[in-house]
């Protein structure tokens, strides 16, 4: 503030027509135009206009201009639809995992005030090709936006032949998370009966997004404002329990929370074509928040920690009448020896085993006893992870996804991004002679050799075999992009009789069956890059090609044709190592509502005594979706 009889410079702002100042704020975050909302009470008003946070949705480029304004109808203001794109941003993108290895990925996009993870099924090239052919896709989860731009955490999955959603949270969304993990999370409840994290900020009118209080007033990360003030404990962290227990966890409360996807809510998540009514993804949107909102499932936590841990002490009296040939001969031999171990010898290695795994582990009393309900949640999160050949090294025992970085095409570096094709020729398409060509998807990246030279990884991401031939995130090609390829084609034109119009080609070195299955060989071939966009990678040797073309996923799967999920824990994240076509059930049924064969008892979701005992034991007792 300036002097009395000048002007203050929140009055020059104030000053200017609402067009001027929006094009003003076109240079702000949306942090920034927040923290110019707090600054007074003139301010306030003029900053939350929907003019201004119409282009910082613009911005944000999640969705194209056009369909902001239908999003606009299922939300109190862009302001509140800013704070829902902001929060989801991140999760837009390409997402795999390890297993199986023909491919777990999962594309996340926008649905209708939404955005949708999208499992691509594994599957052989229809007679129209990549660009016309459907693909077949299955939902995975779905994260709605309130009106209010809060968010809800919808897991999609499948169980005797009905189709459920299993409500949940989400938690905090990193600005560059890599990550994705389900999670079961405790919450706290306060003397009314609300969860900490629902109440809002004292001092701060109507916030936008808790990051952004965060930020301006930093705190301890992962513990509320709540638990600081009265001196609480953060909750134990979900990834202290040990894998068995985190299944049976999840399990657990899926179990209880899941709700039967009625016929009106059990549609597409998103427009198939332009221009396309909004009015039924309006009316499913709001049937499924008002079953989300209207079914709460309160939890007696006390009575679901009882049960757990009495399951739990029943396993470990199980476990010890268990005693192996192997352990029971170990015993009677230092007997023989004279060096079995005395009563205080066996108590002090009992103490110290305890004391080591508790070191890494905590159990499941600890863990519910830091929360008052429990529910499913998403976190986004970051992590520093190892990668080769640009595939990201994962985790064989977390329920997680894991973000692909997808290079842009730029000046130099043109042919990055996502890719679809196909072996044989001609491209595209399948033949009368050769139907049922594999599609792959590979994510082309730029890298730099040990030799400083620029190379051009094709990485494969998905592969549609019956039976896998190139292990999950295998580099199919490496073309060096500093040496050209003198290696002629052997075709003049495609399978359409149009002539082919070479453009430039590189030498490098493809994929073939080389030290085992995990660690293939390579052998020299050659990169072509034609006028009409096509690649081409040839090998040398055996003459095989494989032909790729660029492609729009998100169009793709417009264009697709939606399946069943998968049961829900595998749904999100399919742990269990394969190397046949687990989704092969799909792809061939007329109806698809069957589940692929064997899939309950190939993934590890068939459930163990622990958990039926726990199941039997949780008749009737509500959990908390948070």
């Amino acid at each position: 503030m300036i002097s009395d009889n000048k002007i203050c410079g929140s009055k020059l702002l104030v000053a200017l027509p609402d067009d001027i100042f929006a094009v003003v704020t076109r240079s702000l975050t949306p942090k920034d135009v927040f923290n110019l909302s707090i600054c007074c009470r003139s301010l306030y008003a003029l900053a939350s206009s929907d003019k201004v946070w119409l282009i910082q949705c613009e911005l944000l480029g999640v969705i194209p201009n056009k369909d902001l304004i239908e999003w606009r109808k299922g939300v109190h203001s862009y302001r509140s639809l800013c704070r829902f794109l902001v929060n989801v941003q991140p999760l837009i993108g390409i997402w795999v995992h390890q297993n199986p290895e023909l491919g777990n990925v999962v594309y996340v996009m926008p649905g209708f005030i939404s955005v949708v993870g999208c499992r691509i099924i594994p599957q052989e090239l229809g007679p129209l090709g990549i660009e016309q052919g459907p693909i077949l896709w299955s939902p995975v989860f779905e994260i709605i936006g309130d009106v209010d731009g809060s968010s809800v955490f919808l897991l999609h999955g499948r169980e005797r032949e009905t189709n459920y959603f299993y409500p949940g949270s989400l938690k905090g969304v990193d600005r560059s998370c890599n990550v994705l993990l389900l999670e079961v999370e405790p919450r706290k409840l306060t003397d009314g009966g609300k969860l900490v994290h629902s109440k809002s900020f004292v001092g701060i009118p109507n916030p936008m997004d808790r990051e952004f209080s965060r930020k301006i007033c930093p705190s301890e990360p992962g513990v509320s404002k709540s638990q600081r003030i009265n001196g609480q404990k953060p909750p134990v962290p979900f990834s202290r329990l040990a894998f068995s227990d985190r299944r049976k966890l999840i399990e657990t409360v899926t179990s209880q929370i899941r709700v039967d996807m009625s016929q009106p809510a059990d549609g597409l998540s998103f427009p198939c074509s332009e221009g396309e009514d909004s009015s039924r993804f309006c009316e499913r949107r709001s049937r499924l928040m008002q079953m989300y909102k209207c079914d709460p499932r309160e939890s007696n936590l006390g009575e679901v920690r009882k049960f757990l841990d009495d399951s739990q002490h029943q396993y470990r009296i199980q476990s010890s009448k268990k005693k192996s040939f192997v352990g029971y001969f170990r015993d009677s031999f230092k007997q023989i020896i004279g060096k079995s171990s005395s009563i205080n010898g066996s108590r002090e290695h009992s103490r110290s085993s305890s004391s080591s795994e508790n070191s890494k582990y905590v159990q499941f009393q600890e863990f519910l006893r830091s929360g008052d309900t429990i529910g499913l949640t998403l976190h986004a999160s970051t992590a520093r992870l190892s990668s080769y050949r640009a595939w990201p090294n994962m985790h064989d025992s977390k329920f997680a996804l894991y973000k692909l970085p997808e290079q842009e095409p730029i000046i130099g570096q043109e042919y990055a991004g996502l890719w679809g094709g196909t072996f044989g020729w001609p491209p595209g398409r399948s033949s009368a002679d050769k139907p049922g060509k594999a599609l792959f998807f590979l994510l082309l990246s730029y890298a730099e050799s040990s030799l400083g030279q620029q190379v051009l990884i094709g990485t494969k991401i998905l592969e549609g075999t019956h039976y896998v031939l190139h292990p999950n995130g295998s580099a199919m090609f490496i073309a060096n992009i500093n040496e050209p390829s003198a290696e002629p084609f052997p075709w003049d034109c495609d399978g359409e009789s149009n002539c082919l119009d070479l453009k430039e080609a590189f030498s490098g070195e493809g994929i073939s069956n080389g030290y085992g299955f995990r660690y293939p060989g390579s052998k020299p071939g050659s990169l072509f890059v034609f006028e009409d966009g096509m690649l081409v990678f040839m090998w040398k040797e055996s003459r095989a090609v494989l032909t790729l073309q660029r492609v729009n996923l998100q169009d793709m799967l417009k264009k697709g044709e939606r399946v069943p999920p998968l049961p829900p824990i595998a749904n999100f994240s399919y742990l269990t190592k394969s190397y046949s076509n687990v989704y092969a059930g799909f792809s061939n049924a007329s109806n698809h509502t069957s589940s692929p064969r064997g899939l309950f008892k190939e993934d590890g979701v068939q459930e163990t005594s622990g958990v039926i005992a726990i199941r039997k034991s949780l008749s009737g007792i509500r959990i908390g979706r948070i």
